[in-house]
């Protein structure tokens, strides 16, 4: 419980009515969860205005109104606070309510659109191996030390982050690791939190249902750095072409990571096998058991996040070379006639390029690459396309398959990705609607030495159709259809 005079002083107020010594007992962002001395926040959203819901936030006993603009009947036991915005400002009330908790602990945010959740993953774990106490906020999961806390956003609401944050920190946590998603930055769902050091792991076309334009989708990652104090660091892949974009006008400490960039930290492959990955980081050659190329850039941003969180440099690289695979990120497993399947949670351009070019360099022999793909319905349509033909220049055969369809109908969204099929290719091209069916297909076809890639899904469970998640799984169904126990694959 909190006075309002004291969770507001941080904010930009443009009219209060009411009472400012209330006390406020929780915060809230649905209405139907207001309760007696509750702050209703109303905020405007993509697909409906929270403005909307005061009356119901009122009537349930809220007694503080967070909003834009006052409504047409005002109650007297009600306190008004009126903003500019209300997201940015539920930010640093949030933070208020809950101790400033991200003061207390030091927190790293990790943005871009490949390699979010490796790398503040990879750094959770690195942390905790090093015998510290480590949060982590994730698309796959959320952890205050080794408790495990359902993640069901990338990025939390203000609310819900504090909250978190605030356990972290009483759990005697000392470092939190982040992913933010370009959402949570354009909704502000990070306001009011106070950054360590933020990451930039690269850009690609991405939720362009959301921003509408590439040029919008750079703008909400910069302003995450263009928001970072100058007592922190921000670190980017200088590899990328608008790693350095991000850090224009940037306050904090400036610093790079990169495999052919003359960058602050540097990274050479010197091997990459289905085993893993031989590097050479700041001079030292180490052995990871991560593979591919982007895990390399994804380890090299580990170390030099750890490095700029003054971890000592060997401790950090001797950690990172005992860690496993993250869940959904290039899992596999090898059947017992020597087929190697691949699970990943490639959904983008890039990241399916990245994957298959990883397969690529490391099958031998005469060995063929089956690609399962789909994509996402209610996201951005126009990658599908560009996913195909992807999948079809990199593999031998592709199988065209259900992603999550959600809304739409996933017979039509396999239509979208067909078009951008090349006609030389199309001999190669399989269209199984059925995920589990495209799966066994692609098991069926496999001969010894092949490689069968699983893209898409990875961490998930589920299946999303018409609103409801159905079970399913795309690593266990690859290791039935192998016949191999889950204790006898490598994670």
């Amino acid at each position: 419980m909190k006075l309002l005079e004291e969770i507001i002083q941080g904010i930009q107020a443009d009219r209060i009515t009411g009472d400012l010594a209330t006390e406020v007992t929780s915060l809230h962002l649905d209405s139907r969860e207001a309760e007696p001395g509750s702050l209703f926040a109303a905020i405007r959203g993509a697909s409906d205005d929270g403005h909307r819901f005061i009356p119901q936030a009122i009537a349930l006993g809220a007694s503080v109104i967070l909003c834009e603009k006052l409504p047409g009947k005002l109650h007297q036991d009600v306190t008004y606070v009126v903003v500019p915005h209300s997201a940015t400002a539920l930010g640093s009330i949030a933070s208020a309510f809950y101790g400033h908790p991200s003061r207390v602990l030091k927190l790293a945010g990790i943005t871009g659109t490949n390699g979010k959740t490796t790398t503040a993953t990879l750094l959770y774990q690195l942390f905790e191996a090093l015998g510290l106490k480590a949060g982590l906020i994730s698309t796959i999961r959320n952890r205050i030390h080794q408790e495990e806390v359902e993640a069901t956003h990338t990025t939390p609401d203000a609310i819900q982050l504090n909250r978190l944050i605030r356990r972290m920190a009483d759990a005697g946590c000392t470092h939190c690791f982040m992913e933010v998603s370009s959402h949570a930055i354009d909704q502000q769902r990070t306001a009011g939190l106070s950054f360590a050091g933020g990451v930039f792991t690269n850009i690609t076309h991405d939720h362009l249902d959301y921003h509408q334009s590439f040029d919008g989708y750079i703008r909400a990652k910069k302003s995450f750095f263009d928001q970072l104090s100058q007592e922190a660091f921000a670190l980017v892949n200088k590899d990328d072409k608008h790693g350095m974009v991000m850090v224009q006008n940037c306050r904090a400490e400036k610093r790079s990571f990169g495999l052919t960039s003359m960058a602050d930290f540097r990274c050479k492959v010197i091997e990459n096998t289905v085993q893993g990955l031989h590097l050479t980081i700041d001079g030292q050659e180490v052995w990871f058991r991560l593979i591919g190329r982007f895990n390399a850039y994804n380890l090299l941003a580990t170390y030099a996040t750890a490095v700029l969180m003054k971890q000592d440099k060997t401790s950090v690289l001797t950690g990172l070379s005992r860690l496993h695979p993250v869940e959904g990120r290039f899992n596999y497993v090898i059947s017992p006639t020597a087929v190697t399947a691949i699970v990943d949670y490639a959904h983008t351009p890039d990241a399916l390029q990245n994957v298959l070019e990883t397969i690529n360099d490391i099958r031998e022999g005469t060995g063929e690459l089956i690609t399962v793909v789909g994509a996402g319905g209610n996201r951005d349509a126009g990658k599908r396309p560009v996913m195909a033909s992807i999948a079809a220049q990199l593999s031998n055969r592709v199988i065209l398959t259900s992603d999550n369809p959600r809304f739409e109908e996933p017979e039509a969204i396999l239509q979208e990705m067909k078009k951008g099929i090349p006609a030389e290719y199309e001999h190669n091209l399989l269209v199984i609607t059925d995920r589990k069916e495209a799966i066994r297909t692609a098991a069926a076809l496999a001969r010894p030495g092949d490689y069968i890639l699983v893209a898409g899904k990875g961490h998930e469970r589920y299946q999303e159709i018409k609103g409801v998640k159905v079970p399913f799984d795309d690593l266990a169904l690859v290791r039935e259809l192998f016949g191999i126990n889950e204790t006898e694959t490598k994670p």
